[in-house]
């Protein structure tokens, strides 16, 4: 019984209770957070957060600042960051009476999205954002809406970012710079992938990295809703990742992943045996891996993450990596000692 607790305490006490048949519950994911935390705005400096070190190995918890980050990497280490950017995907029709979120931009004509109140537009009905009509040319079975544009809705002119509920504001002027990362060029994301808000250039210049591309979509905010992680179904997003990055992360002494979004397609490309973490070639497709206790990482090897909502996929996924046990225990610190949580936060590094 001692060697099963062991084990519980490093690998996640997931891995034990799957083994005697019993299954983890959404409910073991849940902490309780005062709304005080919830960072509505972030930092006058990106660099300034601080930094919850946690290792894996032993359990011990450091409490530094994110501009001491490169101490704890390896000179083979190779950070692997995504380079989506988030796009203004927000949009009121003309006469407000119609809300579009714009999930997928599948031509410059036609885009994928959710609409508020779905009722007024069905297919066949339009709605006009900044003088341009749009028709609903299809209604997909989970809701979403295909509207086809007379031609192209500038999002800049007219989208909002679609910043997380939890902030509890519009967006401002200033979230089109700071809800974005430095190194942001792929346009596509709904969310930004919060991790590597922490980098500023000059820091990053000091580091070996590289970079994919995922397109956070809206799923990232869907809580699950089911009393168990393997009722969930988890939502799917793009990704890409070009032959030259594959053939580093090969080449890697260890990878640390930015992110939850670049430890899903890392995940998601994984290989059995072969020699190789992933195939080196270009690869793209969409992802719908979930990972959750107890899951047997094949790529990453450290992950660079901020802080998540409760009972989320996030931070079941960390708790994969890290150990349920483990990454609770961290959480509660966290709340004690006042770090500041979700996309505008502080950040968490598992090594």
């Amino acid at each position: 019984m001692g060697g099963a607790s062991a084990f519980g305490a490093l690998a996640g006490d997931g891995v034990w209770r799957y083994r005697r048949g019993m299954g983890l519950r959404t409910s073991d994911f849940h902490y309780e957070l005062p709304e005080a935390l919830i960072a509505s705005r972030p930092l006058a400096e990106r660099a300034a957060s601080r930094m919850m070190v946690v290792h894996r190995d032993s359990g011990r918890i450091e409490h530094r600042m994110f501009r001491d980050f490169p101490e704890y990497l390896r000179p083979d280490d190779l950070l692997l960051l995504n380079d989506t950017k988030v796009i203004p995907a927000r949009v009121h029709a003309d006469d407000g009476k119609i809300e579009l979120l714009c999930l997928d931009r599948l031509s410059p004509l036609e885009w994928r999205c959710l609409v508020k109140p779905g009722r007024k537009m069905r297919v066949g009905h339009s709605v006009v954002v900044g003088g341009t009509r749009g028709l609903v040319v299809e209604v997909f079975d989970n809701g979403d809406r295909l509207i086809r544009w007379e031609a192209v809705v500038d999002l800049d002119a007219h989208g909002h970012l679609a910043l997380p509920h939890y902030m509890g504001r519009a967006d401002e002027l200033a979230d089109r710079d700071r809800y974005q990362t430095v190194f942001a060029r792929e346009e596509g994301a709904i969310a930004a992938p919060t991790a590597g808000l922490h980098f500023t250039p000059d820091l990053l210049a000091g580091l070996r990295h590289d970079f994919l591309t995922l397109h956070v979509g809206v799923g990232t905010f869907r809580p699950v809703q089911v009393e168990t992680p393997e009722e969930h179904v988890m939502h799917s997003e793009r990704y890409r990742v070009s032959a030259a990055t594959a053939r580093r992360v090969n080449e890697a002494g260890r990878v640390i992943a930015v992110g939850t979004t670049v430890t899903r397609v890392l995940e998601h490309l994984g290989k059995r045996g072969a020699g190789l973490r992933i195939a080196e070639e270009d690869q793209s497709g969409e992802t719908d891996i979930f990972i959750y206790p107890p899951h047997e990482f094949r790529v990453v090897g450290g992950l660079l993450t901020n802080f998540h909502l409760p009972e989320s996929t996030l931070i079941m996924l960390v708790s994969a990596f890290a150990g349920r046990e483990a990454v609770m225990a961290a959480y509660r610190e966290a709340v004690r000692e006042g770090y500041r949580f979700y996309s505008y936060g502080d950040c968490m590094l598992l090594v």
